[in-house]
């Protein structure tokens, strides 16, 4: 699946260009200023040629725009069935039904699957006319067969619907450890038999969402959702379905996040990945059913509106990467259940994309791109990768049943929380620019406690990306007086602002990721006048911010003849009384001349910066 080799000529340009980018970065590495690594180790080049020999390729079974469609998950079936109404009437093509046992849930979603409350909660609702998802987890078949009851009642042709059942019995085994696998792929047969060979109805789907949650990367989300579908095919196959007949009635769906190039590249893949097994099986690639949701892990509970532009961009690149349908989460998602006017920003946030940029109108855009196609190349070979190691496992069930996925998933997470921690990869509102006085948002019920970490290690977890520092803002919150002032750091800003604007602001975004204010100072005439406005601050640290130059200028002080501005400044702060102090910026080889002078801690661009906010806030829970 490599790409064809660079001409001499593209070969002469890049020399040309990467001779101009060294003189521009100034003698800076060139590897780590301007080469990244996705979670795959997979090389992100900072230029790509033109991909010679690439062409469009239909990426949607049907051309122009995706389907619109909106997650129903209100417990309550005639909420529900307003909801889906409305949902339809203001500009949505499909729906996907929710119950509480799915994965996708989340704490809500309608109660039970026994046909009353189904007919219920799509009453009014004209199936022959939008496309209808389940998501219904272990009561998966129970779900479907009160849908088709639900149908055939209505006298509709079930062979002209736009229907995914999504039995999905791999994805409770995932997060529940529950094999129904068996029972699953006998009620999918048991069902199929009701469709004619050229139904659309799809019944198994094969989904990457509970392994994109729980921290997947992109090529393991994409290697475990073509296990699921092979492991489906094969279930489908033993029990009397010809292949060919099989193939058709699985689905797919993948989590579409922030990343605009891996999402689009990630979708590209799949659809490759799975021609690859169609070709191994003797079968002529087919279209598949390939439907999106923008990535729950991305969320944040914390200055939740930004979610709004990562869902934008997620579905954004869904679609540009040849999603049939994409669900855009309600930016309220991580607080609660979403009340109307969240779920109508969900909506109206594809019919902007549709209605006003015309984005359905294109076929395959990211074709011959040589970023794109290099990442869809790469995505296709990590992923195949792994999903022959899958096999090696013995095939998907026995992958997840004996912990290995789980531990392969939770290598990669511990990774990107890293990397989250030492802000090498931000969140906006969170990690980077966080918001101390954010607006608050409505839901209609908040969101249930999560659920503890199951006894079982095989089992895998969601887990959102931004949570290390919103337990650290919610701790925070805790400690805030009646009066709402919360904890605080007094940022002891030395020299001029040239001199501290910088490391002062870094120092500010760090307390305040975690929910410590760090009100910015104007600079102080003298080293007395900064002691006494600290004095008198009442906070409970202080933070040292200024450049290494200042930090290191002699005092000029007969008292502390030999120590530095940054020494004496410790030293006096904690003779001032403050128990914390730490210095924004390296130590360097002053480390040690540092820290007998009192500062306990260093922030620098690298370093994880949880952890002195945490130790901080231990030390204000402690105090009696």
């Amino acid at each position: 699946m490599s790409r064809p080799q660079a001409t001499p000529e593209i070969r002469s340009a890049e020399s040309a260009w990467r001779e101009r980018a060294l003189k521009a970065i100034q003698g800076a590495d060139f590897e780590a200023k301007l080469v990244s690594h996705t979670a795959d180790d997979i090389r992100i080049e900072p230029l790509y040629p033109k991909a010679e020999g690439s062409r469009a390729r239909p990426v949607r079974a049907k051309t122009g725009a995706w389907r619109v469609v909106q997650r129903i998950d209100l417990p309550e079936a005639g909420a529900a069935s307003l909801q889906a109404l409305e949902d339809l009437n203001q500009g949505a093509s499909g729906l996907a039904l929710v119950f509480a046992d799915a994965a996708s849930a989340r704490g809500f979603g309608l109660v039970a699957a026994d046909g009353a409350t189904v007919a219920a909660a799509l009453d009014g609702v004209m199936l022959d006319l939008v496309s209808l998802r389940l998501e219904a987890g272990p009561s998966g078949v129970e779900a479907a067969r009160s849908v088709l009851a639900l149908v055939r009642g209505q006298g509709l042709d079930l062979d002209s619907l736009s229907l995914d059942l999504g039995i999905d019995p791999f994805s409770v085994l995932a997060r529940d450890g529950d094999d129904g696998i068996d029972a699953a792929l006998d009620g999918a047969v048991e069902l199929a038999g009701l469709f004619g060979p050229e139904a659309g109805a799809r019944l198994l789907r094969a989904d990457g969402r509970p392994y994109h949650d729980a921290g997947a990367s992109e090529a393991q989300e994409l290697a475990l959702t073509i296990a699921a579908a092979v492991a489906g095919l094969r279930g489908l196959e033993a029990r009397g379905v010809a292949l060919d007949r099989a193939r058709g009635l699985i689905s797919f769906l993948l989590a579409a996040d922030a990343d605009e190039f891996l999402t689009i590249a990630k979708f590209r893949a799949l659809r490759r990945l799975w021609a690859r097994v169609e070709d191994a099986c003797g079968l002529e690639p087919k279209p598949i059913r390939l439907d999106a949701e923008t990535s729950f892990r991305m969320t944040t509970r914390r200055d939740p509106h930004v979610s709004m532009l990562r869902s934008t961009v997620a579905a954004f690149s869904a679609g540009l990467g040849g999603a049939d349908s994409v669900t855009v989460l309600p930016f309220t998602a991580p607080l609660g259940l979403a009340d109307a006017g969240a779920r109508r920003i969900a909506r109206n946030t594809q019919t902007i994309l549709l209605e006003e940029s015309g984005l359905g109108h294109v076929v395959d855009p990211a074709a011959g791109a040589g970023g794109f196609e290099a990442l869809t190349d790469a995505l296709c070979d990590k992923g195949w990768a792994i999903f022959q190691e899958i096999e090696r496992q013995g095939g998907m069930a026995m992958a997840l049943a004996s912990g290995w996925v789980a531990g392969e998933i939770r290598t990669v997470a511990a990774r990107r929380e890293r990397d989250v921690r030492r802000r090498k990869s931000p969140i906006t509102g969170t990690s980077e620019f966080p918001n101390l006085a954010e607006a608050p948002v409505t839901i209609l019920a908040p969101a249930p406690p999560a659920p503890s970490v199951p006894h079982d290690p095989s089992c895998l977890v969601s887990r959102r990306t931004a949570e290390p520092f919103e337990q650290l803002r919610d701790r925070a919150d805790a400690l805030a007086d009646v009066n709402g002032r919360r904890p605080s750091v007094f940022l002891a800003t030395l020299g001029k602002a040239a001199s501290f604007s910088a490391r002062a602001g870094f120092a500010r975004g760090v307390f305040e990721a975690a929910g410590i204010a760090a009100p910015m100072q104007e600079g102080f005439a003298s080293l007395d006048a900064l002691v006494a406005a600290a004095r008198d601050s009442g906070t409970a640290a202080a933070c040292l911010c200024a450049s290494d130059e200042v930090y290191e200028s002699e005092t000029g002080h007969a008292t502390y003849e030999g120590e530095t501005l940054a020494e004496v400044a410790a030293r006096r702060l904690v003779e001032a009384g403050f128990d914390h102090v730490a210095l924004a910026g390296r130590p360097g080889d002053r480390e040690t001349a540092y820290r007998h002078a009192g500062v306990e801690a260093f922030l620098f661009a690298g370093c994880d910066i949880t952890d002195y906010p945490a130790k901080l806030l231990d030390g204000i829970e402690a105090q009696p």
